[in-house]
C-alpha cells in the first residue's frame, strides 16, 4: 500500500475528513466568537426590552416593546431618520459616482499608474478621527484652507463659517466622509474591471457600439456583484458614522447632523439611558439589515460570468 493511501485509510478511520472533526477544530474559535460577540449582542437586546437609566441604577424593569414604540412615536426619532436617509444617500451615492470614475481611469495605463493607485488608498488608511480632524482644520471658519483657496479664487467675499450653517454642514460632514471612504470603492471596482474580457469591447467596438454602450452593456454587468459590496459596505459606514461626526458637528448646529447614530449616542451615554439607547442601537441595525436585503434583491446574481 502506498503511503498516500494508507495516510487518506488512516484519516478515514480516526474521522479526520468528517465533519463533526472540522467543528471540533473550530470549537474553541466558536467559543471565544460566542463568548466575546454573542454575549454582548444577546445582552444589549435584552437590556433593549427594560427600562434602565443609570441616574436610577437600582431600577431595572421589563418593558417589554415599550422602548421601541416610544422610538416609534418620537418626532426625534423620524427627523433623526431623514438626516440620517440624507447622509446616507449622499454619502453612498457620491461613493459609487466616484468610485467608478476613478476605477475607470487607474483601469487605463500611464505614466506612474503603479504609484496612483498605492496612493489612493491613503485618504482610507487615515482613521476616522484624524480624518474628522483634518478637515475641521480645513473647514475653520477663521484660518481654513477652504476658505483661503475660495477667498484668494475670489469665489466668497469673506470668510464663512462651514460648519454653523445647516446646509453647508451637512455637506461638510459628507465631503468629509465620502474622502475618507471613497478609496474602498475605487479598489474594489478596479480589480473588477481589470477582471473584464478584452475580447468583449472588441466585439463591442466591431459591431458599432459607442463608449457609452460599451460603458452600459459590458462594463456595469461585470460591475454588479462588486457594486453590491460596496454598496452594502458604504450604506453600513455610513448609517454608523460616528467619528467624524463628533469631531466636525456633534450633531449641530442644532439638530441639523443629528443622525440615528448620534441620537443612539446622546441617548445613551448623554441622558444615560440605557435601556432606550439599546433599542435605538437595534433599531440601526435592523434599518442596516432592510437595506443590505434590498441590495441583494435587486443586484445578486447579477453579473456572473465564467472565470
Amino acid at each position: 500500500m502506498s503511503a498516500g493511501r494508507w495516510t487518506a485509510e488512516r484519516s478515514r478511520g480516526v474521522g479526520y475528513g468528517r465533519p463533526s472533526f472540522a467543528f471540533l477544530l473550530n470549537a474553541p474559535s466558536l467559543v471565544v466568537i460566542v463568548l466575546l460577540v454573542g454575549y454582548p449582542i444577546a445582552q444589549s437586546a435584552w437590556i433593549s426590552l427594560h427600562r434602565y437609566n443609570l441616574k436610577r441604577p437600582n431600577v431595572f424593569r421589563f418593558a417589554g416593546l415599550d422602548n421601541y414604540a416610544s422610538i416609534l412615536a418620537s418626532d426625534e426619532f423620524w427627523s433623526a431618520l431623514w438626516i440620517t436617509a440624507q447622509f446616507v444617500a449622499l454619502v453612498v451615492g457620491l461613493v459609487v459616482v466616484l468610485g467608478i470614475a476613478i476605477a475607470l481611469l487607474l483601469n487605463r495605463p500611464f505614466p506612474g499608474c503603479g504609484v496612483v493607485r498605492a496612493l489612493i488608498l491613503v485618504p482610507w488608511a487615515i482613521p476616522p478621527v484624524v480624518n474628522g480632524l483634518m478637515w475641521q482644520w480645513i473647514y475653520d471658519s477663521k484660518v481654513g484652507a477652504l476658505n483661503g483657496a475660495l477667498f484668494a479664487l475670489g469665489l466668497i467675499p469673506e470668510y464663512r463659517g462651514w460648519l454653523s450653517d445647516p446646509t453647508s454642514a451637512m455637506l461638510a460632514l459628507v465631503w468629509a466622509d465620502v474622502w475618507n471612504m471613497v478609496p474602498l470603492a475605487v479598489i474594489l471596482l478596479l480589480a473588477a474591471l481589470q477582471r473584464i474580457p478584452g475580447e468583449l469591447y472588441d466585439a463591442a467596438r466591431v459591431d458599432g457600439g459607442n463608449a457609452w454602450q460599451l460603458f452600459r452593456h459590458v462594463t456595469l454587468p461585470w460591475l454588479a456583484q462588486p457594486l453590491l459590496v460596496v454598496l452594502i459596505l458604504q450604506t453600513m459606514s455610513a448609517i454608523r458614522a460616528f467619528d467624524v461626526i463628533y469631531v466636525l458637528t456633534a450633531g449641530g448646529p442644532g439638530t441639523a447632523t443629528t443622525t440615528l447614530t448620534w441620537k443612539t449616542y446622546l441617548t445613551t451615554f448623554d441622558s444615560l439611558d440605557f435601556g432606550l439607547g439599546n433599542a435605538y442601537a437595534y433599531t440601526v441595525s435592523l434599518l442596516t439589515l432592510a437595506l443590505a436585503l434590498v441590495y441583494f434583491r435587486v443586484l445578486y446574481r447579477r453579473g456572473e460570468f465564467e472565470a
